[in-house]
């Protein structure tokens, strides 16, 4: 008698439920998909929950306390709102002289700087990319001014471009030019600013320029040499168009930080002379720490952030289309 017969058969590979299956009625069925889905966005805010309160404690809470207190009257004593005003303070700050003429000159300073830095900082990326001698040790020397303190930075040339004893002025005057007065004169002040805030953050666009050109596909500029192309056609048509997207991004990220320039204004001038370098920031700064102008001060920001995120904006979708275009 053959006793394989009395032992009961294996259950075949197909019916043995995966782990992952659950019993219902006789019958297995995968999860729910709401459960799976609540499973997911759970686990995604175990680890977004902590970056979300540090940045809600660190940035969301001092800009709704500053739109609070623009609308309100501040309490110097307890340094809280004391009493709601409404739009008065705005009155007040888009009929300040001093004010409009800050953003005036802001505006004087963007214009100027912003086109100067890309220009520069692409043209230098284009130069280190090319196979040269020493290139390297170049490249790591324009990353000093990134690690300068903006302050120091301000001092620093505010003491090379003094009219009596700055090494500037030493230079220019083996060609006949000077003394010139760079800080004290409002035609020159500006200009100082621009070339101070030129020099410390042309090497960041030169970074990410450079980042951004070793990413290019080396094909298609194969190919333009072997059609013949000059450099200035392969820069105008193959270059540029390439880096359409790269530029747009720099030129965000660098509007973002020029529009909060104050530290090299405040080291270098303090505004001066007269009003000729007061940015916005150091304005607002002036009006709430020296005057004790708090509510006053608070709706001016927030009109600068308002401004800034329009612009911002703008330029967003400039670079999407720019992006779509190339």
């Amino acid at each position: 008698m053959r006793t394989s017969s009395l032992l009961p058969k294996k259950q075949e590979a197909s019916e043995i439920p995966p782990p992952s299956r659950r019993t219902v009625k006789g019958g297995y069925s995968q999860p729910s998909r709401a459960r799976l889905k609540f499973n997911d966005l759970l686990s995604k805010w175990t680890f977004l929950g902590p970056t979300t309160l540090l940045l809600l404690a660190l940035l969301a809470y001092p800009i709704f306390y500053t739109i609070q207190i623009s609308f309100s009257e501040l309490n110097l004593a307890t340094f809280a709102p004391k009493g709601w005003v409404g739009w008065e303070n705005y009155k007040d700050a888009i009929t300040d002289p001093g004010f409009l003429n800050s953003l005036k000159v802001t505006g004087i300073y963007l214009v100027l700087a912003l086109p100067l830095q890309m220009v520069l900082g692409f043209g230098i990326a284009y130069l280190l990319n090319v196979e040269w001698k020493w290139r390297g040790l170049v490249r790591a020397l324009f990353l000093i001014p990134m690690v300068v303190a903006p302050v120091v930075a301000g001092g620093v040339w505010k003491m090379l471009l003094d009219p009596l004893w700055g090494i500037v002025n030493y230079m220019l005057g083996f060609v006949g030019i000077g003394p010139l007065n760079w800080l004290g004169d409002p035609n020159l002040a500006m200009i100082s600013i621009v070339l101070i805030d030129t020099w410390r953050w042309t090497p960041f666009i030169v970074l990410i320029a450079s980042a951004a050109m070793l990413a290019l596909p080396r094909d298609v500029f194969e190919a333009a040499a072997v059609d013949g192309a000059r450099w200035w056609h392969t820069l105008i048509h193959v270059s540029l168009p390439l880096l359409a997207s790269a530029i747009g991004a720099v030129f965000v990220v660098r509007w973002l930080g020029a529009v909060k320039m104050f530290d090299i204004a405040l080291a270098a001038t303090r505004g001066g002379p007269g009003q000729s370098t007061n940015v916005v920031n150091l304005y607002i700064y002036e009006e709430a720490f020296r005057s004790l102008k708090f509510a006053e001060s608070s709706a001016m920001a927030v009109i600068v952030l308002v401004l800034t995120m329009i612009m911002t904006m703008i330029f967003l979708r400039t670079t999407k289309k720019l992006e779509d275009r190339f």
